[in-house]
C-alpha cells in the first residue's frame, strides 16, 4: 500500500510539473500581454515606457526562462500579485474557494446521498415504476443543460414568484442571506449531480442483488435493510467512489456555467477571467490548485476502492 502511494505521488508531482508547464506557455502564447493591456489603457505610455515595463517585469525574457522563474517562486510560496485585482493571488484565489466551497460542498454531499439512495430504491424493484421514475430523472439530469436549468429556476422562483434572488452573493451578513442567495445554484446543481450516482448505484446494485451471497443472506433470514446496506451496497460501491471522486475534483475548480448564470464570485468565473485577462498568477495558481486537488481525488478514491475490494490487488 505505502508503495503504491509513493508511485501514485510521483506520478502526480511529475504530472503537476507538467501541466504547469502547458499551462504557462499557453497562456504565454496568448495574443497580447500584460503590458499591452496597460498601453490600451493608457495611451500616455510610450514604446520605450513598453519596453521598460517589460524587462522589469521579466516578459522580454524566453518563455522557458521566464516559466522557471515563476516555478521556483511558487515552491518558495511565492506566487506573486493578481493584475486584476491589485492582491496577492493567494489572497484572491481564497476568497473565490471559500465562495465554491460554500456552493459546491453541501450540493456534492446533498446529490450523493440523493442519488445513491434513489439508485438504491430502483434496484430493488428493476423495471417497477419507482425504476422507470428514477430512469426518468437520471436521464433528465444528465441530459439538461446546467444554463438552460439555472434559467428555468431564475424565471419561477425569483421572476414570477419573488421567493429567492436571481443570483449574486449576499449583500448582507447573515446566515438566511447567504442561505437565500445559494439556494437557487445548489438546487441547479444538486439536480444535475445526483443523476450519475442514480444511474451508478442503481447498475452496480441490480448486479450485486443477483449474486449467490445475496441470496444466502436472505436464506438465513437476514433483514432486508441489512442486506442492502451491509452486502450489496459495498460490493457495488466501486463506480459510487469513482464519481465521488470526480466531484470531489470540482470542489476546488468550480463550475463555471452555474457560476456565470448566477453570478457567484467563485473558481470556475476567477479561472475565466484570469485567463481571458492575461492574469498570469492567478490563472496558473487556480489551474495547479485545481490540477493537484484532481490528483490527490484520484488517490483517495483509488485507495478506498481498494480497501473495499481487495480483489482490485491482484
Amino acid at each position: 500500500m505505502l508503495r503504491l502511494i509513493g508511485q501514485r505521488l510521483l506520478q502526480s508531482a511529475v504530472t503537476v510539473a507538467i501541466l504547469s508547464f502547458a499551462a504557462y506557455a499557453l497562456i504565454g502564447l496568448m495574443p497580447g500581454d500584460p503590458i499591452d493591456l496597460a498601453i490600451a489603457g493608457d495611451p500616455r505610455l510610450s514604446a520605450e515606457d513598453a519596453a521598460r515595463l517589460r524587462a522589469l517585469h521579466g516578459l522580454d525574457q524566453p518563455l522557458v526562462s521566464r516559466y522557471l522563474a515563476w516555478a521556483a517562486g511558487a515552491l518558495q510560496g511565492q506566487f506573486g500579485f493578481s493584475r486584476l485585482f491589485a492582491a496577492p493571488a493567494h489572497e484572491v484565489l481564497g476568497n473565490a474557494l471559500l465562495n465554491s466551497l460554500a456552493l459546491l460542498l453541501p450540493t456534492t454531499i446533498l446529490s450523493a446521498l440523493i442519488g445513491v439512495s434513489l439508485g438504491i430504491l430502483a434496484a430493488r424493484r428493476p423495471r417497477g415504476a419507482l425504476d422507470y421514475a428514477v430512469n426518468a430523472i437520471a436521464f433528465a439530469g444528465i441530459s439538461m443543460p446546467s444554463f438552460w436549468l439555472g434559467i428555468l429556476l431564475i424565471i419561477l422562483f425569483a421572476v414570477t414568484l419573488g421567493w429567492l434572488p436571481a443570483g449574486g452573493p449576499p449583500d448582507r451578513p447573515g446566515l438566511a442571506a447567504w442561505l437565500s442567495h445559494l439556494a437557487l445554484p445548489g438546487l441547479t446543481l444538486t439536480v444535475l449531480g445526483l443523476a450519475s450516482y442514480a444511474r451508478q448505484t442503481r447498475a452496480a446494485m441490480i448486479d450485486a442483488l443477483r449474486n449467490l451471497y445475496i441470496r444466502t443472506a436472505r436464506a438465513k433470514g437476514a433483514p432486508e435493510r441489512r442486506v442492502i446496506l451491509n452486502h450489496a451496497l459495498p460490493n457495488a460501491s466501486i463506480p459510487i467512489i469513482t464519481v465521488a471522486g470526480l466531484d470531489f475534483a470540482t470542489l476546488v475548480s468550480g463550475a463555471l456555467i452555474v457560476e456565470a448564470v448566477f453570478a457567484w464570485p467563485g473558481m470556475g468565473k476567477l479561472i475565466y477571467d484570469a485567463i481571458l485577462g492575461n492574469d498570469y498568477n492567478l490563472a496558473l495558481l487556480a489551474l495547479m490548485l485545481t490540477a493537484i486537488v484532481t490528483l490527490l481525488a484520484n488517490l483517495l478514491a483509488d485507495l478506498a476502492q481498494l480497501a473495499i475490494d481487495p480483489r482490485i490487488r491482484s
